[in-house]
């Protein structure tokens, strides 16, 4: 395969407002690198707005486009992984839409790559601005637990901006789970990785595409997809809990052969309360680990790509690619309005 030196690969959900800069600025920051010799791939995430058509459009207008069209919204991370199983460069950029992660700095990242003969750079986030207080609070610690919790160390403050050689990325594609968080599976394939600091910009347009819930859910797949310590908590707790239990009984056995009366039902029912909730808990986080299997067994792919515009020279190895819809030029031309 004659691959091109670098491939972009950026997954878009609503972006129509941002995807003209983006596409100007990425092949700008390309082209000042490695010339002609890259692709831009750019996976729509079934956005409601008019983002397929302007990828369709740009496209058409430079033959470096490769815009992928998937069935339906499949989330952040699998849309990330559809783009990087179809991208065919020697060196893959990752870079979000919203132009938060300034893609001029390719240039220094492949810099710092060959300096320091490494396979993975991943960008650190020393500033975030235009962020609220309470999303820069929640990233601050939802990275700090991750790195207390998992087997794998995953660096603080990193997302999913960074550049890759095929190697690592031929590595992690050959990681086939459904629950992916990109930036530990990263972190798990292991390789030369090193840091490089930079300072986060404010959104170009749009909204966040990652609200609360989203950002929960992600951090629920970083911690059941990279640690088991859910499970040694819950554990852990139900020795505590029958060792409770046993000193309960010693208390109402000396309460009952004593004579003495438990005043109230106020504390009983404080002590249900909290052993039921405590092992719905437990149930819950067994639950969890138990659907996850169940998901892993069904085997599906992990995207459907519905359509392609421009020229991709990766294979979908990890998911499904439907034929391009062809129409008879006999209903096409019926279908063409009278004169």
């Amino acid at each position: 395969m004659n691959r091109p030196a670098l491939s972009v690969v950026i997954p878009c959900y609503n972006e129509e407002a941002t995807l003209p800069l983006l596409h100007a600025r990425v092949s700008a920051a390309a082209r000042g690198v490695v010339g002609d010799d890259h692709e831009i791939v750019l996976v729509n995430d079934g956005s409601r707005d008019d983002s397929w058509r302007v990828m369709q459009t740009l496209a058409a207008a430079d033959p470096r486009v490769v815009a992928v069209n998937l069935s339906r919204n499949h989330g952040h991370q699998l849309a990330l992984t559809a783009g990087l199983d179809l991208c065919a460069g020697e060196q893959i950029l990752i870079i979000d839409a919203d132009l938060q992660d300034p893609p001029e700095l390719v240039a220094e990242m492949r810099a710092t790559m060959a300096r320091e003969q490494a396979d993975v750079v991943y960008a650190v986030r020393r500033k975030r601005d235009g962020e609220t207080l309470f999303k820069k609070a929640t990233a601050a610690a939802f990275y700090r637990v991750l790195d207390r919790v998992t087997d794998t160390p995953i660096p603080l403050d990193t997302g999913d901006f960074r550049l890759m050689t095929r190697r690592a990325l031929d590595a992690l594609l050959s990681l086939p789970e459904q629950a992916r968080f990109i930036r530990g599976m990263v972190a798990w394939v292991g390789f030369r990785q090193v840091p490089f600091p930079y300072d986060r910009a404010e959104r170009h347009a749009g909204e966040t595409n990652y609200p609360l819930g989203k950002m929960v859910r992600l951090a629920l797949d970083a911690v059941t997809g990279f640690s088991t310590t859910p499970l040694r908590w819950a554990s852990h707790l139900s020795v505590i809990l029958a060792g409770c239990s046993v000193l309960l009984l010693f208390y109402i056995a000396y309460g009952y052969f004593s004579g003495a009366r438990v005043q109230g039902w106020t504390s009983t029912m404080l002590v249900v309360v909290v052993l039921s909730a405590i092992q719905m808990f437990v149930l819950g986080m067994i639950g969890e680990y138990l659907g996850r299997l169940y998901i892993e067994a069904k085997r599906r792919p992990l995207y459907l790509v519905a359509d392609i515009a421009g020229t991709a020279h990766g294979r979908a190895t990890l998911g499904f690619q439907a034929e391009a819809t062809r129409i008879p030029e006999e209903q096409v031309a019926s279908a063409a309005p009278a004169e």
